[in-house]
């Protein structure tokens, strides 16, 4: 199996899937012989480096606030099962290279070879980026820490491909490859930026120079990478930047690709392709994650190989953290109890056995969300606010309808739906719940 993840990438940037603007060669032949789910969320973060329990929330098949302990930390518990470590009690051999925004020791349970690590959230530099070898010992000590001199996707991707040619054909292994890219800086390899005209580039369709009040996280680093009011031209060169990273990473995975195919593993691997989260660029008048829009909840997420239809997709709601039971159904690995997410392959099959009715979304203690698969309401505690979208006539959540009379009964059906899901999933804003998996 072959894992690769993306660092703050939309769901909406694969050309496949529709944006005919941006160019995603391999990316789109994953999705057209693959099975891809176009609704797939995070579930939220209670601290702006959302990247951080997203991956807890991944790597464990657990809820937000069961993932991490404190969920403020980047420790995953030590009684929460991680799913490379499962493949590797399963006898597979596990490489992690790229970025591990968790503790160490949740890396050193995973992986019996990998490198280069990168432990940190984001770098001022892709080009410079302080990365571990991987350490047998699961140290990584401050003084073994180097300065890579190659680009950061070219330098993950190197190796996965120096894995790929070491493996045999007849012992399984899982490639675990956590891209930094497309994360700001945006500084993509100048090739690669040309290929986009900032002039040229659309703005999103709910793009806004300012966001209509304070929802709780404005000031945030990720907000204040450009003024505010935002203007179309500042939006577009960041976006042109954005695509363009995009298109270097799609350059790389293409490349471990082609070393599958080299080497004759393809045919046997299952490649995963995911996200660890969105990004607003400009939509709604906000740039970060820090907030519970569809642009920064939902993530790409894409199965292609054995097991996994040719060319499908489903739009059934689903979270990034059902992909641990997920991988294990298609890899025949026993699903350890400690693991909260729906196995999603009954769904690739045409089975609904693993749909959900609702998503949960939560940040920090500003703002929640319950979305079903025409609904959205999103409530901002701090300022009693509280947004409802239809998402049917409404995908880009535009239009505010919570004020209307006609939605009153609709508004304070979700707003109950809310708070049994904040709940159901020991959200610290309410009373503990006594039903905690």
């Amino acid at each position: 199996m072959a894992f690769l993840l993306s660092d703050d990438q939309r769901a909406d940037t694969i050309g496949a899937l529709g944006n005919r603007h941006i160019r995603t060669p391999n990316l789109d032949r994953l999705v057209n012989r693959g099975f891809t789910f176009t609704h797939a969320f995070n579930m939220g973060s209670a601290v702006p480096a959302v990247c951080v329990p997203s991956r807890a929330m991944l790597l464990t098949g657990r809820s937000l606030y069961r993932s991490l302990a404190p969920i403020t930390n980047n420790v995953i518990p030590r009684r929460a099962a991680l799913w490379p470590e499962e493949f590797r009690k399963a006898g597979y051999a596990t490489a992690g290279i790229g970025k591990w925004h968790n503790d160490r020791a949740s890396y050193a349970r995973c992986f019996t070879a990998g490198g280069p690590i990168f432990f940190g959230g984001m770098s001022s530099n892709h080009n410079k980026l302080p990365v571990y070898n991987y350490d047998p010992s699961g140290r990584y000590s401050t003084n073994q820490q180097r300065v890579a001199s190659v680009n950061a996707s070219e330098l993950f991707a190197n190796a996965a491909i120096s894995f790929i040619r070491t493996q045999s054909t007849t012992k399984p292994f899982l490639l675990y490859v956590a891209f930094t890219s497309p994360h700001d800086p945006r500084t993509p390899p100048a090739d690669f930026a040309a290929l986009y005209d900032p002039a040229k580039i659309p703005l999103p369709k709910n793009f806004r120079p300012q966001h209509p009040f304070d929802n709780g996280e404005m000031e945030v680093r990720d907000e204040k990478l450009i003024p505010w009011p935002r203007t179309e031209e500042a939006v577009r060169k960041e976006i042109a930047a954005y695509y363009a990273m995009i298109t270097h990473l799609d350059h790389q995975i293409g490349r471990i690709i082609t070393a599958l195919d080299d080497t004759g593993k393809r045919g046997n691997t299952i490649i995963v392709f995911a996200g660890d989260n969105g990004l607003a660029l400009g939509s709604h008048g906000l740039l970060g994650k820090q907030n519970l829009y569809d642009h920064s909840v939902r993530v790409p997420l894409v199965f292609n190989g054995p097991g996994a239809p040719r060319g499908r997709s489903s739009d059934a709601l689903c979270y990034l953290y059902d992909v641990f039971p997920t991988v294990c159904g298609l890899s025949g690995v026993v699903v350890p109890q400690t693991v909260e997410g729906r196995g999603l392959v009954p769904l690739m099959h045409g089975g609904g056995a693993s749909e959900r009715e609702e998503i949960f979304g939560a940040y920090g203690d500003v703002q929640r969300m319950v979305r079903t698969e025409r609904w959205k309401l999103i409530h901002y505690p701090h300022v009693d606010r509280t947004q409802l979208f239809d998402l049917k006539s409404d995908p880009d959540e535009l239009r505010d309808l919570s004020s209307q009379s006609k939605q009153a009964r609709r508004v304070a059906e979700l707003r109950l739906r809310l708070r049994a899901l904040q709940e159901y999933y020991d959200d610290p804003m309410l009373a503990p719940a006594t039903n905690s998996p």
